[in-house]
């Protein structure tokens, strides 16, 4: 423990007296300060023991001793020496009555006890505190490399709780606890998600300072890893602020959390190369190849109906980190917590993501896109889902995937699955420009002739087209006669050059139509 001024009271070679504030001498003292200025408060910091003599202070008026106590406890200093025997044979009443009304320890220092012994003795008790801290901490980080190579991290979190008196937890990229030790300290560990979670948007590595909810207890969240973007968080309660002994076996944890976090990135990326030659295997119609390289490490995956999630990144401009990335961890982070196997492959612009049908990495995706999808053009991801699949169909799951991923593109949709584009209408695809402007193109002459007063064949052609070329009823429709109609769909095969014999021309004009008139 740090000096107090209760310590110095029992140091046998001091020989100080307490005067006032006898039940305030267990407080720590930061230092020993001697200053005989009238106003010593611009020059202190909190904490010191302030020695005087008095010399430049009327120490027997009440009033400007009242004062003087006052901005000395003001400004936390914890205690006052005085030194009798120098300018006054005893400390004056009106100093003492002073410190009793602040509440400030007054301490009478014998004459043959120099200020330089009693600054000896602070700076000897520092020294030997800062020291027991050091060797206390060496230990501490002994202990806990001990249990990170023999346990693991629960081990290291188990002993981080027993150093510090309180309790840790780790966090994944996700924010989902991880691990929490004693055991009762994963339900408040997971009251932080929120928090982890803004901890994660700053740039590695951060640390921050907050309050449990219905606790009192003083939480550090510090974030883990070395690259862009922390990989995981861990978090230390506490009841106060660590000592220098706890500090030194946090900061071990969080070295040693690194370590084993950068470690697990070099696996990680071991197994993503794995897992996008089992991609390629699955898409060249090689399922039984792709098996055999899986293996254990995604062999149950492939024994199950799947879907294939293919991702593009749309960043905005000034907007930080990669889209991409976060979402690999949504799904990893969920496939993991839930134990079952996903494949996630970063391919050049894309990301794909083969995961179980109705499974937590599927889920936890789709979830992560909705604050997106809310955001309409302004999203950062474009995502298509295919249909559930298995091994032998992977290269139409992923056909599916994309078609779906154009599909969102062309919608200014942030995701959209196979199965509503083939369960829809093919109407909401002819909002594309490119269809549009064919559109356009296709019935400008026979709009023309209309705008000029020479009747009215896109009218009539609608009309003919709607009722599949049923003359009679086409012409009761437009409330002509049917010889008219017939002469007026001639007049349209005249100014387009096409036959309306021809389906392949039928279906073209037809869905012209619905393009341009906006049904």
């Amino acid at each position: 423990m740090p000096p107090t001024l209760a310590s110095l009271v029992h140091h046998s070679a001091l020989k100080l007296t307490v005067r006032a504030g006898e039940d305030r001498l267990d407080v720590p003292v930061r230092w020993a300060h001697v200053s005989e200025l009238a106003d010593p408060v611009p020059y202190m910091e909190g904490g010191e023991l302030l020695l005087i003599t008095a010399l430049q202070l009327d120490a027997e008026d009440p009033e400007a001793m009242r004062r003087y106590v006052k901005r000395l406890a003001g400004a936390g200093v914890v205690g006052l020496g005085f030194a009798v025997g120098v300018n006054y044979d005893a400390i004056p009443d009106a100093l003492v009555q002073a410190a009793r009304l602040e509440g400030l320890p007054l301490l009478e220092v014998p004459r043959r006890t120099p200020f330089l012994a009693i600054s000896k003795a602070v700076s000897a008790a520092i020294a030997a505190d800062q020291y027991r801290a050091v060797t206390a901490g060496f230990a501490a980080q002994r202990e806990l490399t001990r249990q990170a190579l023999t346990v693991g991290p629960e081990g290291l979190l188990a002993a981080l709780a027993a150093q510090v008196d309180g309790w840790a937890a780790l966090y994944d990229a996700s924010g989902a606890v991880v691990a929490a030790a004693p055991e009762w300290a994963g339900r408040r560990a997971a009251r932080l998600t929120a928090e982890v979670e803004r901890l994660r948007d700053r740039p590695a590595p951060a640390s921050s300072v907050v309050a449990a909810p219905d606790t009192e207890d003083r939480i550090e969240l510090h974030s883990l890893g070395t690259g862009r973007r922390p990989r995981a968080a861990l978090a230390v309660g506490t009841a106060a602020a660590p000592g220098t002994a706890e500090r030194y076996a946090v900061h071990s944890a969080i070295a040693l959390l690194t370590l084993t976090t950068e470690r697990s990135r070099s696996l990680h990326a071991a197994e993503q190369r794995v897992g996008a030659a089992v991609l390629r295997m699955l898409l060249a119609g090689e399922p039984d190849h792709a098996r055999a390289v899986a293996g254990d490490l995604y062999g149950g995956l492939l024994d199950a109906p799947f879907r294939l999630l293919v991702a593009e990144s749309a960043p905005r401009q000034g907007a930080e980190g990669d889209p991409l990335d976060a979402l690999a961890e949504a799904a990893e982070s969920a496939a993991a917590r839930s134990g079952e196997a996903v494949l996630v492959v970063p391919d050049r612009e894309r990301l794909v993501v083969l995961a179980p049908d109705g499974g937590a990495a599927v889920a936890a995706c789709t979830a992560y896109l909705v604050p997106e999808s809310k955001g309409g053009d302004d999203g950062e991801l474009v995502v298509g889902l295919s249909a559930p699949a298995g091994p032998i169909a992977a290269a139409t799951a992923y056909r599916q995937a994309e078609q779906a991923l154009s599909v969102a593109r062309r919608r200014g949709r942030v995701l959209v699955e196979h199965e509503h584009v083939a369960a829809g209408s093919v109407l909401p695809l002819l909002a594309d420009d490119a269809v549009r402007a064919f559109a356009d193109g296709l019935l400008r002459a026979l709009r023309d002739h209309d705008a000029t007063g020479r009747g009215d064949l896109v009218a009539s052609l609608r009309a003919w087209l709607s009722r599949h070329g049923q003359w009679d009823a086409a012409a009761a429709d437009l409330g002509v006669h049917r010889h008219t109609l017939r002469y007026r769909m001639r007049r349209v095969e005249e100014i387009l050059g096409r036959s309306l014999d021809d389906p392949d021309v039928r279906m073209e004009l037809w869905l012209s139509l619905k393009a341009t008139s906006g049904e």
